[in-house]
């Protein structure tokens, strides 16, 4: 037993390891837990050709074989797996925004200080899930089906599978399983290397690669996207997790994407607030001169500086003497030489209202408002011009409610298993130990050793979408702040919030009335559909749709017993394949670059879309600037 939970901490530590490393991609490569499961049975049950050595200590025997590979035990290697599938959020964001020198470059954020973030904010959602266990678990009513097929596959892979035709199919689910993750495996050379317009096929743009108009509508990259066929990369395809979701979903959120794109396009031609002036489709701040947005002109000691921020770009000099300051008093705390509000307020930061406004957010509401609406907005008040404070706040916002949902999950898994609580709780943390540390010391390695990180022409596709998009969230409603940006600039957004409110109407009588054209219209749905924008696009999006068309609804509907069988083991084989892939590619071929220049390496960045000539739809006027006028802004 003992040797079936190191066994499962080393595979916790590599699959977590996977999903670090790529997270910074666009998109991004990761390994699901349906993947790990399958990896665990065959390894489980190599565990039982090793002798029978060991050794017998207060009446007990410890053997180097653990003896037959249970249900149990697959059932909890399983749950500790599953703790790291949603990984470790302050790697993810927080350190990469807060330790790169292109957006934060705060270089307090030493090793200690993020280790005391990542395992706060990791280990009090196991306060969350402790408590919702009288209510969530126990009780016989309270039905989980989302953790029913990991228990199933589980069954199926402990009981021997009987050989059987399903529409002329008698190839096993491991069969299937290793055939399908080596095909994907050889063919993910030729997108990710050796022809990599098979990735961004961007071909409409290649019959007029200078058409500002072609490549704003059909690019991939600074473009909506409109494209029939964007695509022959599972990586892309699969951003959407194509034989996973849910057909109804799929529809709802490519309806909400692709309405909302003409919505951008008819603000952007007509030059809404300026729009016209700067990059379409970028999730990157920009300046009043088109320029990329650098916070620290603006931050005095981390704060927003009102001068500093109405007369911004004269104040180089004064960075560089109060860099210079700051490293003599490195080992004094930030704000020991200021007595000014901000700085007495952030010397509490970490005991302050606003974690405890956050932890009581995640209590009542009990659903992951934290990133994107309600404590974003709410630390953005409480700490007006702090953007460090806001992306604290909001890691504690977001991941404890995050974690408790994972390990309550877990631990529902556990209590239809009829597994020991206890045991459970041991391998969950184990679980949390080890991902905090693996995934600390890859975000660290990254930084020191991938060249141009997060930057956006990184080559081999290290962008960081999602770190620059956090970047982008903390300046906007943390160092600017939601009183200036509601008051200010962009007074109609206070408006979405009853828009958003007063939406249900129409489909709560749409799906009364109608109910055969709007059964499964759900508005939440085709709303999170138009946030699916900047920097992807609807080249991310309509790959994926096609294929769940096809193995949600066709194959579904049509040959049921082949999709229960091979649906899910497929999606899976390909995840794995490029994983494994994509990880050789880099360190055989990327790392130390080994370019292969030839057409179909460059043709899709050889015009406008790939960042050549233009890029926005009006230049800068003579003035040097738009929008308000230096020193009048919100």
């Amino acid at each position: 037993m003992y040797l079936h939970v190191i066994f499962a901490a080393d595979t916790i530590e590599w699959r977590r390891g996977i999903r670090q490393f790529f997270s910074p991609r666009q998109p991004s490569i990761s390994l699901s837990s349906t993947v790990i499961q399958l990896f665990l049975y065959p390894c489980g049950r190599a565990l039982e050709l090793l002798p029978d050595w060991g050794f017998t200590f207060r009446g007990k025997r410890h053997s180097i074989n653990p003896g037959p590979w249970t249900f149990k035990e697959q059932m909890l290697t399983t749950v500790m797996l599953n703790v790291a599938v949603g990984g470790a959020y302050v790697a993810l964001y927080n350190i990469v925004v807060q330790k790169l020198p292109i957006f934060y470059g705060n270089t307090w954020a030493t090793p200690g200080y993020q280790s005391l973030l990542i395992f706060s904010t990791q280990f009090l959602g196991f306060g969350f899930a402790g408590v919702l266990r009288r209510w969530v678990i126990y009780p016989v009513k309270a039905v989980w089906p989302s953790v029913l097929p990991s228990i199933a596959l589980s069954r199926a892979l402990l009981k021997p599978e009987k050989k059987e035709s399903i529409h002329g199919w008698t190839i096993s689910r491991y069969w299937f399983f290793l055939i399908c993750c080596a095909g994907s495996f050889l063919y993910f050379w030729f997108p990710d290397y050796i022809f990599q317009a098979l990735s961004t096929f961007n071909w409409m743009t290649w019959i007029a690669p200078h058409n500002f108009n072609l490549a704003l509508i059909t690019g991939s990259v600074m473009g909506l996207g409109i494209n029939p066929w964007p695509t022959f990369d599972w990586d892309i395809a699969a951003f959407v997790t194509p034989l996973v979701t849910p057909f109804y979903s799929q529809v709802n959120q490519y309806i909400g994407t692709f309405i909302s794109a003409f919505i951008i396009l008819g603000m952007y031609m007509t030059n809404y607030k300026w729009t016209s002036y700067l990059p379409m489709n970028t999730n990157a701040l920009r300046t009043n001169t088109n320029e990329v947005y650098a916070v620290s002109e603006i931050l005095t000691n981390g704060l927003l500086d009102e001068s500093k921020y109405q007369n911004e770009g004269r104040s180089i000099m004064i960075n560089m003497k109060e860099f210079v300051t700051d490293l003599k008093d490195r080992k004094r705390s930030n704000y020991d030489r200021f007595d000014d509000p901000f700085s007495r307020m952030m010397r509490v930061v970490c005991l302050s209202k606003g974690l405890i406004v956050v932890i009581l957010i995640n209590f009542f509401t009990g659903y992951g408002f934290g990133l994107n609406v309600l404590c974003e907005l709410i630390s953005g008040y409480m700490f007006p011009g702090n953007g460090s404070a806001l992306m604290i706040l909001k890691a504690f916002g977001y991941n404890i409610d995050d974690r408790a949902e994972s390990y309550i999950s877990d631990q529902k898994i556990a209590h239809y298993s009829k597994m020991p609580p206890r045991a459970v709780f041991r391998g969950q943390i184990l679980t949390s130990l080890i991902q905090c540390i693996v995934a600390i010391g890859v975000v660290n390695w990254q930084i020191a050793n991938i060249d141009d990180l997060c930057d956006p022409k990184q080559p081999q596709r290290f962008t960081c979408p999602g770190p620059r998009t956090y970047y982008s969230a903390s300046i906007t409603w943390g160092v600017i702040g939601p009183k200036r940006m509601f008051n200010g600039l962009y007074p109609i957004l206070q408006w979405c919030f009853l828009i958003g409110a007063l939406v249900i109407i129409p489909f709560y009588f749409a799906k009364r009335y109608l109910p055969r054209y709007f059964r499964f219209a759900n508005p939440v749905l085709i709303i999170g559909g138009m946030a699916s924008w900047a920097p992807y696009n609807l080249s991310y999006i309509t790959p994926g749709f096609y294929l769940s068309i096809i193995f949600m609804y066709f194959i579904r509907r049509r040959y049921l017993a082949w999709w229960e069988k091979y649906n899910y083991v497929l999606s899976s084989a390909l995840d794995t394949g490029v994983a494994f892939s994509a990880i050789i590619i880099f360190f055989a071929v990327n790392y130390h670059p080994k370019k292969l220049n030839w057409w179909g390496n460059t043709v899709s960045y050889a015009g406008v879309d790939g960042g050549v000539g233009q890029q926005v739809l009006l230049a800068v006027p003579e003035v040097g600037y738009f929008g308000p006028e230096s020193g009048h802004y919100p």
